[in-house]
């Protein structure tokens, strides 16, 4: 059984979209509860406990999955990856080829974007902007206004 169906699709920044609408009770959220916005289906998984809520978006061939939640003002696009015990919320904006993994959490006005790859235990934060090849892993904590790109990769 479909855990969500989709509303009637609204234009936000001349961009289509449809907000989520809980089919059934899973993880904590309730048969009818009402969700954050999708450019489609394939944004957000019909399996396990992934769920988007408030004002945030995904679109693209970006797509949330596992017990991901997306929430706030956060923006997922173009072919970013959200997995795993993932949490993305505030301002945050994750796009290209990144992917978000393992119990990260990602807030504030971070922004992840290129092929960074974020797994673990990472918490970001703050202004931080993460991109290029980078690969945040363990229990990193990136925050303020640092900036990782390039092949740089955290070290336990």
């Amino acid at each position: 059984m479909e855990k969500y169906k989709l509303s009637k699709a609204v234009l936000i920044n001349g961009e289509k979209f449809y907000q989520v609408i809980a089919l059934k009770d899973f993880g904590d959220i309730q048969s009818g509860d009402t969700g954050g916005y999708v450019g489609s289906e394939s944004n957000l998984s019909q399996q396990e406990n992934a769920w988007i809520s408030g004002n945030a978006r995904i679109s693209g061939d970006a797509r949330i999955s596992g017990d991901a939640r997306i929430s706030g003002n956060a923006r997922i696009y173009e072919n970013a990856i959200i997995s795993g015990d993932a949490w993305i919320s505030g301002n945050a904006w994750i796009s290209g080829n990144a992917w978000i993994s393992g119990d990260t959490k990602i807030f504030g006005n971070a922004i992840i974007y290129g092929d960074a790859k974020i797994f673990g235990n990472a918490i970001i934060y703050g202004d931080a902007k993460i991109f290029g090849d980078a690969r945040i892993s363990g229990d990193a904590r990136i925050s303020g206004d640092a900036r990782i790109s390039g092949n740089a990769r955290t070290i336990k």
